[in-house]
């Protein structure tokens, strides 16, 4: 289980990024260091349904098969006996895991030659000394050893656990005393701990205190559900002092636990970058998108699954762009190859004009050699048309304007009443999200009052989304009245309306229509970085050890433009444009910061670690990009899941079963 011990240092010749760690630990840690002790040249891979997923995450079949992996075999199901070869089972070290393993490898006829055992996260005593017992099974067993990699890196700075029920599990109204808030919180402990076993990285953690209004107060298990995952992760961290060879003594980087009470809009409000508008609006099935493509026999068109991730260099560029910026990067794109190529060229003049998908289409079949650039431009042209469409049929620019006026202060209660009486276009949908923003930045008036069933009622909305806005209460602090961010300094701002939940932030206004909005995590990563994160609402489970260096003492950051005090900056557009120049810095730019990782990640400082409990979004995916080429730090953003608005909606659903009406609202 060694690895290299500068891994976890900035300053290695060979510094790998997040997620090349995560696929050389299961590549060559794990699959090709059998190779040295087998004499099989072929080997069997078997996985249970969790690992398969890490595996897939990480890596392709093709680099499975390069380290000599022949088949690859579900653990749970019913195997071929293949007695002259020998197994590789990556698996969690759970009971019925062992017990399936033991039942292969033992007895007379063992399905396998020889076994290399690897477990995803600590093995508990009992289940090793189980295995021991049987000396046959033992004298048939190559290497037992624990990867301790049980995470999805779903990005090249991301991460998830794999807890798509945390938020039910955690916030719901019955989550105290359920077996299932502990058993959810210690396997996710269990699981955001591996990251830096991976990464030979220790960290100071810091999480959110509980928010109480007084000491009367009794502080619920839902609220202490950051301190608690704190805990639990650096109790798993102090093993691993002792046990990991190499693994740092003393703080290596910075960890941040948060939940999703922090931001209950980002997950709700429409964000405008090619990514999160594709998982938004498109039915896809995680990064799987349907294209049609026309049939090579001339018939109707066919339907074909591309992947949209990292080894589609299109994607790669535009998914951090603002729609307008991809469609105008796409409009390029076309435009140059076109002028580039005789043959697009004539099929351009046959048209008349632009070409249309299918020309592009057709002519994949009449230039061969270009298929793939042409295919991959087909692909996005198609989407970037899709997503366009839908943002004209759903009204989506009146929608978002009304949403950021409201997180920022320009429209209130009345601009959102005239909205839902006039605008009988505007879909159901479409104005739940609205009222569950407009119920996270005034949750008395929404919740305490009749006030918020009138406005359900204007919506017309049904009882079940009437229980998705009544659960956004389960993510409430109790000291709502308290705590609005920003709300001192915008309050003497005569050109807003009422006092934003969000402050402009100074310096990064950007020309593009509707992209002022950016999540509370963007504040709170550049506040951990300068070490100013607010002591009163997060505490630390460590003090620094005197080597530690992680936080930047220099003057300078603390003076920035970012952290003047605040001026109006009314970046609000109105008109239909969505120009912008094109060296803005604000976090809509197409290419990712790290584009150049491999000569910029020497220069960086330590990273920075985030965990959201309850689901991150793809604004703060996005921020994690950004921010690393602003701080000059590698920052990794984890979460129990990944989640869409759709999917948030259908999660904060989940969080009671019982049936409401409008009465039941009116507190």
């Amino acid at each position: 289980m060694s690895m290299d011990s500068d891994s976890s240092s900035h300053s290695g010749a060979d510094y790998r990024s997040f997620r090349q760690i995560t696929r050389d630990r299961l590549l060559l840690e794990m699959l090709r260091s059998t190779r040295k002790s087998s004499k099989s040249t072929w080997k069997v891979l078997i996985m249970d349904k969790l690992t398969v997923k890490i595996m897939s995450f990480s890596c392709k079949m093709a680099d499975i098969t390069e380290e000599g992996v022949s088949l690859v075999e579900d653990l749970y199901k019913r195997r071929q006996p293949l007695p002259s070869m020998d197994a590789i089972y990556f698996m969690q070290p759970t009971k019925e895991n062992v017990r399936i393993f033991m039942s292969d490898m033992s007895g007379k006829n063992s399905l396998y030659k020889k076994a290399y055992i690897f477990f995803s996260s600590p093995v508990q005593r009992e289940l090793v000394a189980h295995i021991k017992k049987d000396s046959t099974v033992l004298a048939r067993i190559s290497a037992l050893s624990e990867m301790n990699l049980e995470y999805f890196a779903i990005d090249s700075q991301g991460f998830i656990t794999d807890h798509d029920k945390a938020l039910e599990e955690l916030f719901s109204e019955d989550a105290e005393g359920s077996h299932k808030y502990n058993a959810c919180l210690n396997t996710m402990a269990t699981r955001i701990a591996t990251v830096f076993a991976s990464l030979r990285e220790f960290p100071r953690v810091h999480y959110r205190v509980a928010r109480t209004i007084d000491a009367s107060t009794l502080t619920t298990l839902r609220d202490l559900v950051p301190t608690k995952l704190a805990a639990a992760v650096w109790n798993s961290l102090a093993r691993y002092k002792s046990t990991i060879p190499e693994f740092p003594q003393t703080e290596t980087c910075e960890l941040l636990i948060v939940d999703r009470s922090i931001d209950q809009i980002a997950p709700i409000i429409h964000e405008w970058t090619y990514d999160a508008m594709c998982h938004d609006l498109l039915c896809m099935d995680g990064n799987k998108y349907v294209q049609e493509v026309p049939s090579k026999n001339g018939s109707a068109n066919e339907k074909k699954e591309v992947l949209l991730e990292d080894h589609d260099p299109v994607w790669l560029e535009l998914r951090h762009a603002h729609i307008a910026d991809a469609n105008e990067r796409l409009h390029e794109k076309m435009t140059s190859f076109v002028s580039k190529n005789k043959a697009a060229q004539l099929q351009q003049a046959r048209s008349g004009g632009e070409l249309s998908t299918k020309q592009l289409q057709k002519m994949v079949q009449a230039l061969p050699q270009y298929s793939d650039q042409i295919d991959k431009l087909t692909l996005h042209v198609e989407i970037a048309g899709k997503l366009n469409n839908i943002i004209k049929e759903q009204y989506l620019k009146d929608v978002g304007q009304l949403e950021q006026d409201l997180v920022f202060g320009d429209a209130g209660t009345k601009e959102l009443i005239s909205f839902l009486r006039t605008r009988m276009d505007v879909s159901r949908e479409n104005k739940l999200r609205l009222l569950m923003i407009y119920a996270s930045i005034n949750p008395e008036k929404f919740f305490e009052s009749e006030k918020g069933a009138k406005l359900m009622q204007l919506a017309g909305l049904s009882a079940d989304d009437m229980i998705v806005v009544n659960n956004m209460r389960c993510l409430r602090g109790p000291d709502t009245k308290k705590s609005s961010v920003g709300a001192f300094t915008l309050k003497f701002d005569l050109q807003k309306k009422k006092p934003g939940i969000r402050k402009e932030r100074i310096g990064e206004e950007s020309t593009w229509m509707l992209s002022r909005f950016y999540p509370i995590l963007e504040d709170l990563i550049e506040k951990l970085s300068k070490g100013e994160l607010p002591k009163d609402e997060y505490h630390c489970m460590n003090d620094p050890s005197p080597s530690f260096r992680g936080i930047p003492g220099s003057t300078s950051a603390r003076t920035s433009p970012a952290h003047q005090p605040a001026q109006s900056m009314r970046s609000r557009r109105i008109g239909g444009t969505w120009a912008r120049p094109r060296n803005s810095d604000d976090g809509y730019s197409s290419d990712s910061v790290l584009k150049h990782a491999s000569s910029d990640f020497r220069k960086l400082g330590q990273r920075l670690f985030i965990f959201v409990i309850g689901g991150a979004t793809r604004s703060e995916l996005r921020v994690a990009h950004k921010l690393s080429g602003k701080l000059k730090r590698e920052i990794i953003l984890g979460s129990s899941s990944l989640d869409d608005p759709p999917q948030f909606i259908t999660k904060l659903k989940m969080l009671s079963t019982e049936e409401l009406s409008l009465d039941d609202l009116q507190i």
